[in-house]
């Protein structure tokens, strides 16, 4: 009798502790797979902010691409050659027209517009004999930049005559032409702020 208490005392005894030894081993697990939650919900945002941290480099890149601004000073001589002929008895004040850059304009030894880019002008004053133009902008990277520039007379050019262009070329004496390719050389009359890559 007293060896079936003893066992029985065992018995209640071993299932106390398996009991207690099940209740802690649930408790540990449902601590680590809180903490094991805990942890991931932690490390989604350091996951989400790697791509993000990736990316900002690429966009800095991009801005950082773009151009500096320069500034071309006052009186920088800029010569260009005109695309088209124009004459004082076809064209009037205010109308444009294209012409190349002949040499580049450089800044601190630095090429701020090529040579070749095209550059518009305007005409600003047309007489009997007189054809004033200005330089009005320039185009860079497919963009129009405004240019204030003094105004300059075209090279005067007749048309060339032989005997049988004499009555037309009478008729005619009264035109002044600013032939096609002349040569014009213009300044600055304000500062103009121009981009420039790399």
């Amino acid at each position: 009798m007293f060896n079936s208490r003893v066992r029985r005392n065992l018995w209640l005894a071993l299932a106390a502790a398996a009991g207690l030894l099940a209740a802690a081993c649930s408790k540990t697990a449902t601590d680590e797979t809180n903490n094991t939650a805990k942890q991931a919900v932690k490390a989604k945002p350091a996951v989400a902010a790697k791509p993000a941290a990736a990316a900002k480099p690429a966009a800095e890149a991009k801005t950082a691409e773009p151009a500096t601004m320069v500034t071309l000073p006052k009186g920088t001589a800029i010569s260009a050659a005109a695309r088209q002929t124009l004459a004082t008895d076809k064209n009037k004040v205010g109308d444009t027209f294209a012409a190349s850059l002949t040499e580049p304009i450089q800044v601190d030894g630095k090429t701020v517009i090529p040579k070749g880019a095209q550059v518009t002008c305007r005409i600003v004053k047309v007489k009997k004999h007189e054809i004033k133009v200005t330089l009005a902008s320039v185009e860079i990277h497919g963009k129009s930049y405004a240019l204030d520039s003094n105004s300059i007379a075209g090279p005067k050019s007749q048309p060339k005559t032989n005997a049988k262009d004499a009555p037309k070329a009478k008729a005619n004496k009264d035109v002044t032409l600013l032939a096609a390719k002349s040569k014009l050389t213009f300044k600055l009359a304000k500062p103009a702020t121009i981009p420039v890559k790399g």
